[in-house]
């Protein structure tokens, strides 16, 4: 529609060249006029057009995500039908005419998919029409490549006894759930998603089913930590620990060498566990995996480097851990940390005493996050309330992937965020 303030000039100029003297005023205004209308008609014509197109475009990349997770088990006449079904709820503009939806869906390489939507369509024009061009064609294409990627994800979560407070152990089950749920619903076949979760605190929980291996370090035994006078001794340990395991002797508390008899400082120091929950390694029973984010309990204080040193053994195919894959172009490992707390204690297993100094754990845990990178592994980390921010976001794999939580109930947000960054699709325009 033409400006009403624009009609008002032009009628004024009409009204004073109509007693204008010149013989040529009136023919070159005239023809100056039509130009001037044509321009500004065009440019308005344009800008509904652009206007469409916009709109189109919008619905085309939503159209295309949506029809994307149905794509593989659909032939060509249902894949037209839901195009259609799809961008009818999300586009309403009764002056676009001649829609045509065009999908398709390739498999360009083993394992990868590619859908494409083209969508045309026409828009009257209103000025344009002047000289001879009644409609607007309108072209748009949205394109989404995916491809089915394996995932193995270690989840290291703290479970300290302040994640009692302000509804931290609750809100994180919560997402958990969730997050697990997500990934469940992302694997397009069983064991394409294989998930590990690390409760920790300053010890690890493995489980007695492990007693009978040589990877323990007896000489620096105490399966009953505080406890005393239970009859427990290097003979007879095995009947009385509860399945948890302190950090390693330096340089291997950092890294991810397997346990050797042959090489003492490799072996784990054994120690009680109080109400710790067990470890599950990779695995895609997601009954079992839920069911051990419910048994989660709250108590002890905080060594994050064990946590993620465990969730990187959980991430390799040798020993202690030896469930997941060997690395493979089309196979992502990740760790999400969780903590809510300074480093506050760990085991020094070369003369047997606890190390309390939040900047010497600091240090290990800065070298845990530096090797789990160096092996290819993506580290998400995720500080609730409390807890040595710079360390933890200079431990995430870039700044992206750090989470600073002020509040309980941003969890599942945030849980919710990364599920999305490791099973989004992505839209290539």
């Amino acid at each position: 529609m033409v400006p009403a303030a624009f009609l008002r000039t032009c009628r004024k100029r009409l009204q004073d060249f109509r007693i204008a003297q010149g013989g040529n005023v009136v023919l070159t205004f005239t023809l100056a006029l039509i130009a001037i209308i044509g321009f500004i008609g065009t440019a308005v014509d344009y800008s509904r057009g652009n206007s469409a197109k916009a709109a189109i475009q919008s619905a085309a990349d939503s159209t295309a995500l949506m029809l994307s997770k149905d794509a593989q088990n659909l032939n060509t006449d249902q894949l037209d039908a839901k195009a259609a079904a799809y961008f009818s709820a999300l586009f309403d503009r009764p002056e676009v005419t001649n829609l045509v939806i065009t999908p398709t869906y390739s498999s360009p390489t083993a394992g990868s998919f590619r859908l494409e939507l083209t969508i045309t369509a026409k828009v009257p024009t209103t000025f344009m029409r002047l000289f001879n061009q009644d409609n607007m064609n309108l072209s748009v294409h949205s394109e989404v490549k995916w491809g089915i990627r394996k995932l193995e994800v270690a989840l290291a979560l703290d479970n300290i006894g302040s994640m009692a407070q302000a509804g931290k152990l609750t809100n994180l089950k919560t997402a958990a759930h969730n997050l697990l749920t997500t990934l469940r619903n992302a694997a397009k076949n069983p064991g394409d998603i294989k998930v590990a979760i690390i409760p920790f605190t300053t010890t690890v929980n493995l489980g007695t089913s492990y007693k009978d291996n040589d990877w323990f370090d007896i000489s620096s035994l105490d399966c009953n930590g505080s406890q005393s006078g239970s009859g427990c001794m290097s003979t007879n340990w095995k009947n009385y620990w509860q399945g948890c395991v302190r950090d390693r002797t330096y340089p291997y508390d950092a890294q991810d060498d397997a346990p050797s008899a042959l090489v003492p400082a490799t072996l784990f120091p054994v120690y009680a566990c109080g109400t710790l929950a067990t470890v599950v390694p990779l695995s895609y029973d997601w009954t079992a995996l839920n069911n051990k984010v419910d048994a989660m309990t709250s108590s002890g204080n905080t060594d994050v480097a064990i946590g993620l040193v465990w969730a990187w053994h959980a991430l390799t195919a040798q020993a202690p851990l030896s469930e997941a894959a060997a690395s493979a172009p089309d196979l992502d490992k990740v760790i999400i940390l969780l903590t809510d707390g300074d480093n506050t204690e760990s085991w020094k297993n070369s003369n047997h005493t606890m190390v309390k100094s939040s900047s010497a754990i600091d240090d290990r845990t800065r070298l845990v996050c530096t090797n789990v990178k160096a092996a290819g592994i993506k580290l998400y980390t995720i500080r609730v309330i409390d807890g040595n921010a710079s360390l933890l976001q200079s431990c995430a794999t870039n700044p992206t992937m750090y989470y600073d939580v002020q509040q309980a109930s941003q969890f599942n947000s945030v849980f919710t965020a990364i599920a999305q960054n490791l099973t989004n699709l992505r839209i290539a325009k």
